[in-house]
């Protein structure tokens, strides 16, 4: 299949860092077309799912064929199970926004991705549970482990005497979300009206202190505080944007899943106390996890997840 100069799924998917979901039907579900190729604590994985997998593979230009895919499949099967457990799955709303992203990112209309994927065989079901799951186990782990990695005075004490003695600064900023809704019936159709007034509304803004007054002036607009934010605690989608505005300013426009969306940066200001200290080492060793290669603590949940799943290979 030709690509095209414009499009390159291997470095959008790496900018996503996308992780891997499937079309998995249970029992009665199964196509009529597909064979039963495994069972993952009785959900079933066909070899359709396993030949949509192949195409995604042989579309990212990875190797493995059917065998890394059902691994992938099968891993991805307890995934899906512990997210729906612990109640930590992203919404379909925050699917489709990423999936309509991933798409723009690529100078493509949704509408065209879909062709490219159907056209290799992957299908868009297939690549948004793909989307979803990546997205939704990352909070899983951090649910789990989140609260262990927290670093304890000593080892406060102990990071600040590494670099010099000094606690580390960074960006405090208080943020207000300002929404401008779109109900979901009428996604399609006034979007792009809604941005335009979005957009507009930023050179109006008298300020965090009468925002709420300044939203009744518009229709459904919603005003939600954020607080205290630290730089590296911004959305990786945020923070780009918020770094550009100045303080007091807004940021440029999001369409999300709640509608269309700027943030206005109320004050912000450098500090270093403690718990911007944590912050910024928790951040540090994130980015050193990421490096490195996956978390691995993901890992290590994923291992104990097979170790008490009973997996049947038909």
């Amino acid at each position: 299949m030709m690509m095209g100069g414009k499009f390159s799924i291997v470095k959008a998917l790496s900018a996503l860092a996308v992780a891997g979901v499937l079309s998995i039907a249970s029992g009665a579900a199964v196509e009529a077309a597909s064979g039963v190729s495994v069972i993952v604590n009785n959900t079933v994985i066909t070899s359709g799912d396993i030949a949509k997998r192949v195409a995604f593979l042989r579309l990212q230009r990875q190797g493995g064929g059917s065998a890394e895919a059902k691994k992938q499949l099968v891993d991805e099967v307890l995934k899906r199970a512990e997210i729906a457990r612990v109640q930590q799955s992203v919404s379909t709303q925050e699917v489709d926004a990423a999936y309509a992203r991933f798409a723009a990112g690529n100078k493509l209309s949704t509408e065209q991705l879909g062709k490219i994927l159907d056209q290799s065989g992957v299908g868009i079901e297939h690549f948004k549970q793909y989307i979803a799951v990546q997205m939704s186990w990352p909070r899983v782990v951090n649910f789990r482990y989140g609260s262990a990695s927290r670093l304890s005075g000593g080892d406060l004490v102990k990071r600040m005497m590494e670099g010099g003695g000094d606690k580390p600064v960074t960006t405090e900023y208080f943020l207000q979300q300002v929404i401008f809704v779109i109900p979901e019936s009428k996604r399609g159709a006034i979007t792009a009206k809604r941005q335009a007034e979005a957009n507009a509304s930023r050179e109006k803004f008298p300020g965090c202190e009468t925002s709420k007054v300044f939203a009744a002036n518009y229709r459904d607009v919603s005003i939600r505080s954020l607080g205290r934010v630290l730089a590296q605690q911004l959305p990786e989608d945020w923070k780009p944007l918020v770094e550009k505005a100045g303080d007091g300013m807004t940021t440029g426009t999001r369409v999300t899943e709640k509608g269309v969306e700027y943030l206005a940066i109320c004050k912000k200001r450098q500090v270093n106390d403690d718990a911007a200290a944590e912050v910024v080492f928790r951040a540090e060793d994130i980015g050193k996890k990421k490096a490195s290669g996956e978390d691995p603590n993901s890992e290590k949940y994923l291992e104990e997840l097979r170790s008490k799943a009973q997996i049947v290979n038909k």
